[in-house]
Parts: C-alpha cells; structure tokens; sequence
C-alpha cells in the first residue's frame, strides 16, 4: 500500500511547513522544545509532514547569529538533503538577493529541479536583517529599493528558465544574450513565492510573483490585504496565490492549547525578543507608509517570528479546522505552519486537523453545488 496521501482537489486550501534548520525552534522563547535543527531531525519531520498531506516545506535563510538563532543550516544545500529523504513534497529554499546573483540561482535550482523531478521552489526574501547585510559586507537599500532589486531578480530567473538567449538590461541585473541548459523540468520555471506586507511587497507580488507570503493577522485585515493585491493583480493580468503564516497550537481542549500559548509568552527571552523587534521594526516602518511586515507587531506577536499567533490557529482541532476554512474564504490559499514540537504535532495535525479542514470544505462545496437547483426549482 501507498505511503502517498490522496490528492485534495485543486482548490483545496494547501499546508506548508517552516523547515527548522535554524536552531531555537520558531518562537523567541526559553521553553523547553522537542525540536531539532539537525539534519536527521528534519528528514525524520520532512517524511512525516509529507504523510500528514502536507505539500510544502520551506527552508529559512540566515547568515548570522541572533535572536536566539545561534545556529543555521543554508537553505539550498539543506532544501536539497530534504528532497533526497522524500518523494513528493515540495521544499522552497530562501534566497536573498544580494548574496545570490540570478544567474547562480537558476543553475542551483534548475539542477535541483532534475534531480527532485519537479520539487524544487524557492522563496525570494528581499531582506529585513540590516546587521547580517552589514556582517557579509553586503550593501543595505532602502526599503523600497530592495522590492524593486528582488522585482529584477524575479524577471531575470523568469527569463532564464524560460527563454534562450536571454537579455536584461536593468539597474541591478544585466544578462547578454544567455542561454541556460538544461532548463527546469518544472514549467513553465519552479514556483517563486514573495513576502511582505508593505505596499511595495504587494505590488510586486501584484505583478511578477507565483505565490505572496504574508506575515499572521486577522481575517479581516487579511481580507483587506488580499482584496488590494488580487485588484493590482487583475490590473497587470497577472495571477497570484495567498499564503499566510499561523503558529499552530492543536491539543485536545482549548484551555489545553490556551495553556501552551501562556507558557510560550511566560518564558519569552525576553532580550532576543526586544533585539529582534528593534531591528524588523526598522524594517517594516521604513517602508513610505510604515506599512511593512512587523510594523505594527506587539511584543506578544514578536516571540513567534511571523506574528503567527494573531492568526489564532490555537485550540481543539474543530476550531483550528474552522477557522482555516474561514481562511480560505477570503483568499487564502496556502497555511504556512509552525509548530512548538514538530514532529509530533506535524503527525497530529495530520490526523486530527487536515481531516476534518477536508471535510468542512466538501460540505462547503456541496452546499454550493445545491444553489442553482434550488433556484431552478424556484424559476
């Protein structure tokens, strides 16, 4: 018998995975963790979330210590020892413009690509981390032009996936008549996701990314967030697709889950936690607006680096379940999850929440279905 979990259908919300290849778990906090950021660790989690029906895993991207980050694995090669422990899930690796020039990206990963057979992604992250630019002697932008250099960088891989003698001629970026061989099996070129809240993040996802990742919140201000981009998208005929971060806590009863959550915010480190909101702060104010990722983050939502907790994926199954459907009403069509103890609540997740977010959307659909018979019955 199979280990491959059955396809949901296409419109089916997806689940993706933070990879933890950085040590510290994903929250800012002292509490004891049964996570790892070894390589067996995450190979073991890689084959257990695949069978859980999860279709992503993304690997972060650090350079430098901090934050209670003592430790990091690089993404690509490690996004590539995943791929070889699995059979059909999907790993995005990070990449940061700036260290990585395009054209060492689309080699990377279109290798990558044949030898996954078609599970290779990456995430583009325009950089928020003005002290690791600075360490590796990379020059720091402003905000908005760091969007407008990753807009060139996502162009430019389009370009050489997709073309022969490709040309550029852009302020960041020049390619003379190059020809990339092989191209990736992946077409028409391996996914790029994008994140960001800030108005330049939106709009580039508006117009050249596959996928725009956004940090926790609120369905109603997720709604508002996800109206603007699909409007700017549909005015540069261009499509993209939603994925949002979520700190899952799943337990059996929600004063289990609420429980868990004190504890995490009890035991925040507390220094980590005021560094790091100083320094992604800077960085989501300093967008024209002040509008960026973390601008508006309390100290609360800064121990989970994403501010997943706002997206409230805490409680019993039914609730979690519940509230991913109300996710996807509004546009959401990819959860991005973290969890406290991987492992097992990956496997958790698997058999307790993904079943019953299955079936609320095929009464969802059912219930749609039923509509225009019950209106021709009426006419």
């Amino acid at each position: 018998m199979s280990n491959t979990p059955s396809q949901p259908s296409a419109d089916a919300v997806k689940f993706a995975y933070w990879v933890p290849n950085v040590s510290g778990g994903l929250v800012v906090s002292t509490i004891e963790q049964r996570t790892d950021w070894s390589l067996e660790y995450n190979q073991r989690l890689a084959q257990t979330a695949e069978k859980a029906g999860f279709e992503y895993a993304l690997s972060q991207i650090r350079f430098t210590a901090g934050y209670g980050a003592e430790y990091q694995h690089e993404s690509v090669s490690f996004s590539q020892a995943l791929l070889h422990a699995t059979t059909h899930l999907k790993v995005l690796a990070a990449i940061l413009p700036g260290p990585w020039n395009p054209a060492v990206v689309a080699k990377q990963i279109a290798t990558i690509d044949h030898i996954s057979q078609g599970r290779i992604a990456i995430n583009v992250v325009s950089g928020w981390f003005k002290g690791e630019f600075q360490a590796i002697g990379e020059p720091w932008l402003e905000h908005d032009e760091r969007y407008r250099r990753s807009n060139e960088f996502i162009r430019a891989l389009k370009g050489i996936w997709t073309q022969d003698n490709f040309s550029f001629h852009g302020d960041f970026y020049r390619f003379n008549n190059y020809t990339l061989s092989p191209k990736p099996v992946q077409k028409p070129h391996p996914e790029i996701f994008q994140g960001g809240s800030s108005r330049a993040a939106r709009d580039n996802a508006a117009s050249v990314s596959d996928w725009y990742f956004t940090n926790g919140n609120t369905v109603e201000n997720l709604k508002a967030q996800i109206d603007d981009i699909q409007a700017k998208a549909a005015q540069n005929g261009h499509k993209v697709r939603i994925g949002v971060n979520a700190f899952v806590i799943a337990r059996d009863t929600e004063e289990e889950a609420q429980a868990v959550l004190a504890d995490i915010l009890r035991h925040a480190h507390v220094e980590a936690v005021h560094a790091f909101g100083d320094a992604v702060k800077q960085a989501g104010k300093a967008s024209p607006e002040g509008e960026g990722n973390w601008a508006q983050s309390t100290f609360e939502d800064l121990v989970q680096y994403n501010d997943g907790f706002r997206t409230n994926l805490i409680g019993t199954p039914q609730q979690i379940a519940e509230r991913i459907v109300a996710l996807k009403a509004v546009g959401v069509d990819l959860v991005l999850t973290g969890f406290l103890h991987f492992i097992e609540e990956v496997a958790y997740f698997g058999q307790k929440v993904l079943p019953l977010v299955r079936q609320l959307e095929a009464a969802q659909a059912g219930a749609a279905e039923q509509v225009p018979v019950a209106l021709e019955a009426v006419a």
